[in-house]
């Protein structure tokens, strides 16, 4: 199984000469530093992105809006290279769903099942151990929990279901529960926010995902995701989380009835709240699949978008170490060119995800880690596993597949 040094540290940590040399080797790239570009604005972006300088609303509208691709991705591949170099980060992860049953009803969904309808199932505690044990094994260093609203699941559920978790796989991080989630237990339980996490925190909870952030534009979830926590209590749940010491990721979903704006303004409110509490991890843009939503007649989002949404991310969010290729969402293709826009990171070896396969996803059963690391190879950049928090994982012998 792996074995994680006691104490080590983050892999984003770099040294000053190390940093010195990647931002050497790209700025002979482009001669001085401002190489020509289609579109004179992202000159100006230049200069602040090479003083290190933080990029302001205005800013991120251009990077968002601009039909010079390549050049925001020559910015946004900068930025990141001066934070990771070659690296790309990837683990070794099971998805575990304990149920599809959900009071909401958003329009973005094609997952959740109403309670009592023919598609839904919700796991015992011995179910979930048993589902997970399927996937699990020695090499495997997370398991990523989320699930619908359950009128019927409470905090005395996902207690249990952690608990019984950890005392079978003690070896496993637990990665569990959306700001979404959260809210909707405290709220059932009638418990202030706090106590809950605590609680959840005391029976094995070590992180957060960051899925249900959407888009925080009210136009927007007003539409898409109207029966859903709103973007300031996602904010404030967050916040939250983070003062109680746990750590999380954070999303967007784009590609549906956006606009440039609403994904800028979203990437400035996570950027504030991690100016306040440096608690997300990583971002991940998260790419609409419309199929089987009521949405569906909205158009999937195209290469270009993604992109230069993943470019757009790693420019606006400065203060958030890492920045998420997605490939099952992305597929492996995009996610592998991603690489080269300012992404570090392709999330995991996963198995069994089934909210992106509910939409119309084809990458659900999972990638081997042979597979991503050649797709991290092939790419030009150094594979490197972590654990959920950013530590190196070397394995004891024999190595494990994943």
């Amino acid at each position: 199984m792996p074995v994680l040094p006691e104490k080590a540290p983050p892999i984003a940590a770099r040294t000053l000469s190390q940093r010195r040399l990647r931002c050497g080797r790209l700025t002979a790239v482009s001669g001085n530093g401002l190489a020509p570009f289609l579109d004179r604005r992202l000159e100006r972006l230049a200069e602040k992105v090479v003083a290190g300088e933080r990029l302001s609303f205005a800013d991120g509208v251009v990077a968002a809006t601009t039909n010079d691709l390549l050049g925001v991705g020559r910015l946004a591949n900068f930025v990141r290279e001066r934070l990771h170099g070659d690296a790309v980060y990837f683990n070794v992860n099971r998805h575990l769903n304990p149920t599809n049953v959900c009071v909401a009803s958003c329009a973005l969904c094609a997952f959740a099942e109403k309670y009592g309808g023919v598609r839904g199932w919700t796991y015992s505690v011995a179910e979930a151990v048993d589902a997970a044990a399927r996937d699990v094994t020695p090499a495997v260093t997370e398991l990523h929990i989320v699930g619908g609203l359950h009128p019927k699941l409470g905090v005395e559920y996902y207690e249990a279901l952690f608990a019984a978790l950890l005392a079978r796989f003690p070896w496993v991080h637990l990665k569990a529960l959306t700001m979404v989630e959260i809210d909707f237990l405290a709220q059932r339980a009638k418990l202030p926010v706090e106590e809950v996490v605590r609680r959840l925190v005391a029976a094995g909870l070590g992180s957060c995902p960051g899925g249900g952030a959407e888009i925080f534009a009210e136009r927007v979830r007003a539409v898409i995701c109207d029966h859903k926590t709103s973007g300031e209590r996602w904010l404030e749940i967050a916040r939250t989380v983070h003062r109680l010491g746990v750590k999380s990721n954070c999303t967007m979903l784009y590609g549906h009835i956006e606009t440039a704006e609403e994904r800028v303004d979203h990437l400035v409110r996570l950027r504030e709240l991690q100016d306040a509490t440096g608690g997300f991890q990583c971002f991940i843009p998260l790419a609409f699949h419309p199929a089987h939503t009521r949405l569906e007649h909205v158009a999937p989002s195209t290469g270009r978008l993604d992109l230069q949404t993943i470019a757009l991310s790693r420019l606006m969010l400065d203060n958030i170490p890492h920045v998420k290729a997605y490939w099952i969402m992305l597929g492996a293709k995009a996610a592998q060119i991603a690489l080269h826009f300012g992404a570090d990171d392709l999330d995991g070896t996963v198995v069994d995800e089934r909210i992106t396969q509910a939409a119309g996803g084809e990458a659900g059963a999972g990638m081997a880690r042979a597979e991503l690391e050649h797709l991290i190879r092939e790419a030009g950049r150094v594979a490197v596993e972590r654990d959920t928090l950013y530590h190196p994982v070397t394995h004891s012998a024999p190595a494990a597949a994943g």
